[in-house]
């Protein structure tokens, strides 16, 4: 009796599992049947084993068209951009990891600056001037001028403002509308 009840309890953890695969596919799809753009959507299938970067590895490559600077994605927002691409598999630097960067604006003012990533995981938007209009809780979208990547791909949400060292400008702390620590699957946007 206690082996089979073990054995429910395993086909019950399969099938709870499936159905949250189907509904993070079934996200991408619905998102990518309504994108204006050309999507190729991949699994990851791989993440960098070291503390300080936030590289993570997907299933396509070369073969599937991906190709270095085109930009990753899920349902929620922008993930990050390819950095390197074999035949089968693809390296994407994610968005928190400090050497990336994008411009981004506010939805809201449209105030202009650039997010970067940083070590502790959290994003900065930095270049603010001392008077611009951003605020707590503003929604950060891309703005469109970085390359391969497109216009009003979310981003994060503003949690603070802090002033610059020199007092001359500011920068918010933007937290990731994605939770790049849990991603499974992800969109390419092909240019």
């Amino acid at each position: 009796m206690k082996a089979e009840v073990e054995l429910l309890k395993l086909k019950l953890t399969d099938a709870q599992e499936i159905k949250l695969e189907n509904m993070r596919l079934n996200n991408l799809l619905t998102l990518k049947q309504k994108s204006s753009f050309k999507v190729i959507a991949a699994r990851v299938i791989g993440r960098s084993p070291d503390n300080w970067s936030s590289v993570i590895i997907i299933d396509k490559g070369v073969y599937n068209g991906i190709r270095p600077k085109m930009v990753a994605m899920s349902y929620l927002g922008l993930v990050g951009k390819v950095i390197e691409s074999s035949n089968h598999v693809s390296k994407i630097i994610l968005i928190n990891d400090p050497n990336f960067t994008i411009s981004a604006i506010s939805q809201r003012s449209r105030q202009e600056g650039l997010v970067c990533g940083t070590l502790g995981g959290a994003l900065i938007m930095r270049y603010l001037n001392s008077d611009s209009d951003i605020k707590v809780q503003d929604v950060i979208v891309t703005s469109g001028l970085t390359e391969n990547c497109p216009k009003a791909l979310p981003i994060g949400s503003v949690v603070a403002l802090e002033d610059e060292f020199s007092g001359l400008s500011r920068y918010a702390i933007i937290k990731p509308t994605v939770d790049l620590s849990n991603i499974e699957e992800v969109l390419i946007i092909v240019p």
